[in-house]
């Protein structure tokens, strides 16, 4: 990359709870103002951040500009800008790259970026055709207008719009999509509950050696991480049905997909300058480059990306797998993580769908989500990309130096980001 060097430090989030579990009293916003005031307190007295990026992945009709409205609430200087980033999973991650621009033309300048998902406060509205005729009827003077309009409206056109977790190209679900993929890369149910145990035992771990005690906030007497599970087995995860192709042939389930949650989380961009603004403690990093691809869900797969843009950020700085001494790759689901390493592996795909002509090596699984990943942890879609980020700074800057990680998430609808770090 040509732009001056930029670091990442360290944020806090919030604890992340199950759907209309212990934090379904918050919407977006009043979900995120605790982390991103948590946050500025670190700084100096006086100091503030000089740019907000913040995103949300479920539309509300209440706002527009999220982050201009959790800064505002966080009672931050209305003189600090603020706009709203989103890219599905990756909302939070894509908002570190869309401040790096800003940040990297602005000497000593630091920007405070996160994202949020209030699952619990998923808001139900009216299909388009209802919409237009609410319209049409309220602008109607006429008494007897109105009376016209609602003989005339039809019984079918009177519903209501239900957000649902599909994708709108091919009206399947993640999971569905996801099914997809682990059948056409031969990933066993075995294999994918296996990832999905390790998970919870690290996650849990990591809670119990306090790695995450300084990386998260209470809210709302939540003071730690709901999903993580130190009783589950392969036993009773073996025992789950499947959650999105009911017959013999169906792999995902409750117990190895991520969990509908809620949570939000943030993360410090700056340059070195910038980054003198913060605790001199701060777990920091340097963000080193970035990829982000689209793919063709209907011939890659839904959530595909990734398998792409590593091996093309890794060969930009020609590097192997074995160089990078942390792998953080997001799992919506266990199988979806499993498809992209066994695809990284495969020569054939890499030379002839990635179009890289490189062999990178073995994937090293023991240098995978040290601590948990979004399976045990949870996964609110916006806040995903700047908890992982964190979790990634905290984990490599207590490496030795020169250590490199690999973040990665995918997103619906074919997308996907990837970042290099390195201490």
């Amino acid at each position: 990359m040509t732009f001056k060097p930029l670091w990442l430090a360290a944020g806090l989030r919030t604890p992340f709870a199950k759907v209309d579990g212990g934090l379904a009293k918050r919407d977006a916003i009043s979900l995120s103002v605790p982390v991103v005031q948590a946050m500025a307190a670190k700084l100096k007295a006086g100091d503030q951040p000089d740019l907000i990026v913040w995103g949300t992945v479920a539309p509300n009709l209440h706002w527009s500009n999220i982050a201009r409205e959790i800064a505002l609430d966080a009672g931050l200087s209305p003189y600090i800008p603020a706009m709203t980033a989103i890219m599905a999973c990756a909302t939070s991650m894509v908002g570190v790259f869309s401040a790096a621009e800003t940040v990297a033309k602005a000497p000593g300048s630091l920007a405070l970026v996160g994202g949020v998902e209030s699952m619990s406060g998923i808001q139900i509205g009216l299909n388009q055709k209802l919409s237009t005729w609410l319209r049409k009827f309220f602008q109607a003077r006429a008494v007897g207008q109105r009376a016209e309009m609602l003989a005339a409206l039809p019984l079918k056109d009177v519903r209501l719009h239900i957000p649902s977790i599909t994708n709108r190209t091919t009206g399947l679900s993640m999971g569905e999509g996801t099914e997809i993929m682990a059948k056409t890369w031969k990933i066993s149910r075995q294999a994918q509950d296996e990832l999905a145990l390790t998970g919870h035992q690290r996650a849990v771990a990591a809670w119990m050696n306090g790695f995450f005690s300084d990386l998260v906030i209470a809210v709302d007497g939540v003071d730690k991480d709901t999903i993580p599970r130190a009783d589950t087995s392969l036993a009773k995860l073996a025992k789950l049905k499947p959650s999105f192709d009911p017959s013999d042939a169906g792999t995902l389930t409750a117990g190895n997909s991520s969990p509908l949650t809620d949570g939000a989380a943030g993360i410090w961009l700056g340059d070195e300058t910038g980054l003198q603004r913060l605790p001199a403690a701060t777990p920091r990093v340097r963000l080193v480059d970035w990829e982000m691809v689209g793919v063709d869900i209907l011939k890659d797969g839904l959530l595909m990306a990734p398998a792409f843009a590593i091996p093309r950020l890794l060969a930009r700085h020609k590097l192997r797998y074995d160089d990078i001494a942390l792998w953080e790759i997001h799992e919506a689901f266990t199988a979806q993580a499993l498809v992209h390493v066994t695809a990284l592996q495969d020569e054939a795909f890499l030379r002839e769908r990635v179009g890289v002509a490189a062999t990178f090596g073995k994937f090293p699984w023991d240098r995978y989500n040290p601590n948990g990943g979004s399976v045990a942890l949870g996964h609110p879609f916006g806040a995903t990309g700047a908890r992982i980020l964190s979790q990634a700074v905290k984990e490599l800057a207590a490496k030795s130096t020169g250590s490199r990680a690999v973040v990665s998430i995918c997103t619906d609808g074919g997308l996907g980001a990837v970042c290099l770090l390195s201490n």
